[in-house]
């Protein structure tokens, strides 16, 4: 028999190769069966430690960034949102600059609770600020009924004193992975309503939510069920508010910067001081 040329496989080890492949290629399809492997962290990407993701983390990196607002004849009230990155705010100087209403992290997922809370929060109500707090949520650790609950119970509750704003639904792009958390579109909607009605059962208000317009349509399919009950706070870091996700006419709060004064993350209340009053009272 002439010899078998070196670098082919012999015609008898050709099928256990085939059998080998395969077995190969079955464990790769079931690896990226497992939960989670569809949310995993592109390559490359510098993966946050988990906990430490902030409202509008992701809004310069997918939807750019601009020029600040122009002026506008719109009677406006100026605000800031903070979480453990700030640590202890300087809130007295942020009040004697013009703002005047604060939201503040309280809780991401079911696993963090903002560790600068108690300063943040009581801090800014102690300086005469009408104040509220807000939940990063993560779609693809928990279900949207059990963040809600996590939420309330660690900070995001609501009461009627003038002072207290309804909580916030920080739904963006996952600092994480996948910038949609593995979700399809209606399984993203089910999540979101699964929170908002949570929240309502557990607090009478209706959750504000906190969206960039590009992850709505991305994430959600530009899902127009949720402005007819829940308040809209857009992010977009440009001299207009642009586009806003179906089925919001307006938005209730603006945040157009990661780089104010004191406190970068600065936002806009579309409205004086009592209607920011008015959204806290319900």
């Amino acid at each position: 028999m002439p010899a078998h040329r070196s670098g082919t496989p012999h015609p008898s080890r050709r099928p256990r190769l085939a059998a080998a492949a395969g077995t190969l290629l079955t464990s790769l399809a079931l690896l990226l069966a497992l939960p989670g492997a569809a949310t995993a962290a592109p390559a490359g990407k510098d993966v946050p430690a988990r906990g430490t993701a902030r409202m509008g983390q992701g809004v310069i990196e997918h939807d750019g960034r601009g020029g600040l607002p122009r002026d506008s004849r719109v009677v406006q009230t100026e605000g800031v949102d903070v979480s453990s990155h700030q640590g202890n705010v300087a809130w007295g100087t942020l009040w004697n600059s013009g703002v005047k209403w604060a939201y503040v992290k309280a809780t991401e997922g079911t696993y963090y609770k903002n560790t600068s809370f108690a300063q943040q929060y009581n801090g800014s109500y102690n300086v005469g600020m009408i104040r509220g707090a807000y939940h990063f949520a993560t779609p693809n650790t928990t279900s949207g009924a059990a963040q809600a609950n996590y939420f309330v119970d660690n900070g995001g509750g609501w009461s009627r004193d003038g002072k207290t704003l309804p909580g916030v639904l920080d739904i963006e792009w996952n600092p994480y992975g996948a910038q949609c958390y593995g979700l399809s579109q209606a399984g993203m909607v089910n999540w979101i309503r699964d929170f908002t009605t949570t929240y309502r059962a557990r607090t009478g208000r209706d959750a504000v939510i906190y969206t960039a317009t590009s992850w709505w349509k991305d994430c959600t399919g530009n899902n127009a069920g949720f402005g007819a009950t829940n308040p809209l706070w857009v992010a977009r870091y440009n001299t207009t508010v642009g586009e806003l996700p179906a089925g919001w006419p307006v938005q209730t709060i603006w945040q157009y910067t990661s780089t104010g004064p004191i406190v970068g993350d600065h936002n806009r209340f579309n409205g004086a001081i009592d209607r920011v009053r008015a959204l806290a009272n319900g």
